[in-house]
């Protein structure tokens, strides 16, 4: 009863059948009106059934004619594009035709996703496709199903391949790789970091070393030189050991929506690339996230484990629903973070008056270190600027989208004019521009 239950949850009808089938039906009506019709409807369907039968035959005569898996990350990086592989092995004495369905995690709301293969017999077939999550946390994979056809395709036979499994996605870890190559290949450039003119020296003396193209020959030590008869230079390390801490608005404003991804997941991966280069760079990185309250906060380490306790906190972090208490904030800063340090603050200011209520917790945090406020371009209110207006009521829509476009400009030069480094940016330049500033202040030693 059990193998009836399976042979018959197991088995598909073909589209071909059913033209069969038509035709059939057709030639026995015609025989009704013409009966020379009816010795081809009879021989058309014997044919069928036999066919049928051979078909059948084929496809279940191998309890396993279809064997494949799929193959996964063991974690997904939000706001990437992820590679997954269905492996397909075909043991049956013929080539087959296959329709691949994969039942991936329902937050990516693919509901036809499936793919056609010919596999010739006794060969396998590698499938690849990419999936990008926008949303941190569990993603479930369900079943993988296979159905096949024989040559014959009358019917088809499923293949349900167990291959449940959870996949947890995390901050874009992808990104920060990839930023981490270029800083240790130094082509930081070909991602859109510009290079920055150092202005000066550090007074940290490293080592003596022979002259190479590209050094400053202004760094010549002229006693090394004459010692070993070869042109020797000082080299000069930059000054480490700085703090770098992110500061992470929670709040309802980083809800915002942009390519699928909140405002919020667009500052966790930048704090994570940017983390990943001050370690780099021998600084120390930190991190704080607040709310209507600090909820997590870490102190700047440039350990090896720092990155991973970074990864673990941030893939918990949660956009709230109220206001950002920044008076919290700047308590938390005061009474943890006691040496000078770069603060570089992920929010969003939508209005001057929003400003102004948190502008002076903001100036007491400039006072003892070095604060850059990065907030976000709304670039939706972009394209409509630009767009051109057809009636009175867009001309209106526009003037008003131009006045919360300037506001945004203003609110760079009132923080500029109290001593505070501000960017305003698109979510997704947000880490190249805040990689850039930050480089631009270790170049100018401004901590």
């Amino acid at each position: 009863m059990e193998k009836l239950k399976s042979f018959y949850q197991s088995l598909f009808l073909h589209a071909r059948l059913f033209v069969a089938v038509g035709i059939i039906a057709a030639l026995f009506i015609l025989a009704f009106f013409y009966p020379a019709f009816l010795e081809a409807a009879k021989i058309t369907f014997w044919l069928l059934i036999i066919l049928l039968g051979l078909d059948m035959l084929m496809l279940y005569s191998n309890a396993k004619g279809i064997k494949g898996r799929r193959v996964t990350p063991e974690r997904f990086s939000n706001g990437d594009q992820n590679p997954i592989q269905i492996e397909i092995v075909n043991d049956y004495p013929f080539a087959v035709a296959i329709e691949v369905i994969d039942e991936v995690p329902f937050q990516f709301q693919m509901r036809d996703f499936q793919f056609h293969v010919q596999l010739n017999r006794s060969t396998s077939r590698n499938i690849q496709y990419e999936l990008r999550p926008t949303e941190r946390g569990e993603y479930h994979f369900g079943e993988l199903h296979f159905f096949v056809s024989s040559p014959i395709s009358l019917i088809r036979r499923r293949y349900s391949i167990e291959q449940a499994r959870n996949v947890p996605t995390y901050p874009s870890f992808l990104q920060m790789r990839k930023y981490q190559l270029m800083a240790v290949s130094n082509r930081l450039m070909d991602l859109g970091v510009k290079k920055i003119r150092r202005l000066g020296h550090s007074t940290a003396f490293e080592q003596i070393k022979e002259y190479v193209r590209g050094d400053d020959y202004r760094t010549v030590n002229w006693k090394a030189t004459a010692r070993s008869n070869k042109l020797m230079v000082n080299q000069y390390s930059d000054e480490r050991s700085q703090s770098v801490f992110c500061l992470i608005d929670k709040s309802r404003a980083m809800k915002m929506p942009f390519e699928g991804m909140t405002l919020l997941d667009y500052a966790i991966n930048a704090t994570l690339v940017i983390s990943n280069i001050a370690i780099y760079k021998q600084d120390k990185a930190g991190l704080i996230t607040f709310a209507e309250r600090v909820s997590s906060q870490i102190p700047a380490s440039s350990r090896v484990i720092q990155m991973s306790r970074l990864q673990e906190v941030l893939y918990n972090q949660q956009t709230q629903f109220l206001e950002a208490d920044y008076a919290r904030l700047y308590s938390a800063i005061r009474s943890t973070v006691s040496q000078r340090s770069l603060l570089i603050l992920f929010t969003n200011f939508e209005s001057m008056t929003a400003l102004h209520r948190q502008l002076p917790y903001l100036q007491k945090l400039a006072r003892n270190h070095l604060l850059l406020v990065i907030f976000f371009e709304n670039t939706e209110l972009k394209e409509l600027l630009e767009s051109e207006p057809s009636n009175t009521e867009d001309i209106y829509v526009k003037t008003i989208g131009e006045h919360f476009a300037f506001e945004k400009k203003l609110i760079v030069k009132e923080l500029e004019r109290h001593g505070i480094l501000a960017i305003l940016t698109p979510p997704q330049y947000v880490t190249v521009n805040t990689l850039n500033k930050y480089l631009e202040i270790k170049a100018r030693g401004m901590i």
